[in-house]
């Protein structure tokens, strides 16, 4: 066993015979991966922000249930204002009953459409009088007025499955007498970070030894998209105590991120683990991105494992190309990050052969939008992620983007301004 171990280190030591472009990693992994939509639970509506529907939601009566007016003003009919302008106004009586010719009654923004009536006209159009008004615009027919179900019908779908749900649709929900809603269970993430080197946020800093923050990292990237974390805690560079940790994960989670023992050279020891945990294994180990070439993919009894970069900066590459696809999946749900097309404001060098993940400022000024690069190089470097708003993909076969050139920029932050 001790001389097949270190056949295999030396072996590694070499490095990377192939790197695997970014689109047959993530197919091929996928493809082997066959995932299917996590089961579904149902919530109150109150907790429901950010979770996923995992059915199409139908209306159960219309929306709005009434006709009703769209401002505060008089309903009338419209017929009775025809001619009628500031030149030459109209007197209508005031009601609190039907509304008949030459009639009008007050209604407010929301109030049901007295009967008879069939517009409203809006207050700053009109004159109050005691008991009558006097009228200095036309209206048509429906003017000013929501229609029964204009904004949903009864028995149409209001919210689609596999939507993520925000503020407005928990009111759409609310408007339409749900309680309850029927949403994707979360997926359950458990992350390792590895390496001997680490030591726990608040710990003494002896020389030699690193503040671990991959852990926290990713697992705030998990509850952004929506999944839940699980702590696997750190695992020195030992391969019995990185294999007892995955198999842990395995109990417990839906997916496995590890951090850290993922390279070519001894110490990194999470792939060889990972094989000897069971089949098939490691699908893809090496891929070509920069940073976060040294990532790996990898399957265990049906669930994904992402091998990424010790390199806080690095694994973000990993886990933006690999793991959010996979976990979005996982809820049921096409969602890319907003991006826009921007100007380039200076020359950056690409890698032939690796897909080059920039991280930019982007900023718009002027009416239009422009993307500063922050740099290419430094995986472990985290401020090039918070100077960043987002970032630009250099494809494998260009040597670099040319200033003014018009670029992609995929946000994960609130674009800025000049």
């Amino acid at each position: 066993m001790f001389a097949l171990y270190w056949g295999i280190m030396l072996a590694r030591l070499k490095g990377f015979e192939k790197l695997t472009n970014v689109g047959d990693a993530l197919q091929s992994f996928l493809r082997k991966l066959k995932l299917e939509r996590l089961d579904s639970e149902q919530i109150p509506i109150n907790d429901a922000l950010g979770r996923v529907t995992a059915e199409d939601i139908q209306a159960k009566y219309n929306l709005p249930p009434f006709d009703r007016s769209a401002v505060d003003g008089y309903a009338l009919r419209a017929k009775d204002t025809f001619g009628v302008s500031a030149f030459k106004p109209k007197t209508f009586k005031l009601t609190e009953g039907k509304v008949r010719e030459n009639e009008a009654r007050t209604v407010w923004t929301g109030n049901p459409i007295p009967e008879g009536a069939d517009a409203v006209v809006m207050l700053e159009y009109t004159k109050k009088f005691e008991d009558e008004i006097e009228v200095e615009k036309a209206v048509t027919p429906g003017r000013n007025v929501s229609k029964r179900g204009e904004d949903v019908a009864e028995g149409d779908v209001a919210i689609d499955a596999g939507t993520r749900l925000y503020p407005h649709h928990l009111g759409l929900l609310a408007a339409l007498g749900e309680t309850y809603v029927s949403v994707v269970r979360k997926p359950q993430v458990a992350i390792l970070a590895t390496g001997s080197e680490l030591v726990e946020l608040g710990q003494k800093l002896e020389p030699g030894k690193i503040v671990e923050t991959n852990r926290l990292l990713f697992s705030s990237m998990c509850k952004e998209l929506g999944a839940e974390a699980i702590d696997l805690g750190l695992a020195k560079d030992d391969l019995n105590e990185i294999s007892a940790k995955i198999r842990e994960g395995l109990e417990q989670a839906d997916a496995i991120i590890t951090t850290g023992g993922t390279s070519v050279g001894y110490p990194d020891l999470v792939p060889l683990a990972v094989n000897q945990l069971g089949k098939p294994g490691v699908i893809v180990h090496g891929i070509a991105i920069r940073p976060g070439m040294p990532t790996a993919l990898a399957i265990l009894e049906g669930k994904p494992i992402f091998v990424l970069s010790g390199n806080p900066v690095a694994a973000t590459v990993g886990f933006e190309l690999f793991t959010r696809p996979t976990l979005l999946k996982l809820l049921g749900i096409k969602e890319a990050r907003p991006a826009v097309e921007a100007k380039l404001t200076r020359r950056v060098a690409g890698v032939l052969g690796r897909r080059v993940f920039l991280r930019v400022r982007a900023f718009e000024k002027n009416g239009g939008f422009f993307a500063e690069p922050i740099r290419v190089s430094g995986s472990g470097v985290l401020t090039t992620m918070t100077k960043a708003n987002g970032y630009v993909l250099i494809p494998e076969n260009r040597e670099g983007l040319e200033e003014g050139e018009s670029v992609r920029v995929h946000f994960f932050s609130s674009i800025m301004e000049a």
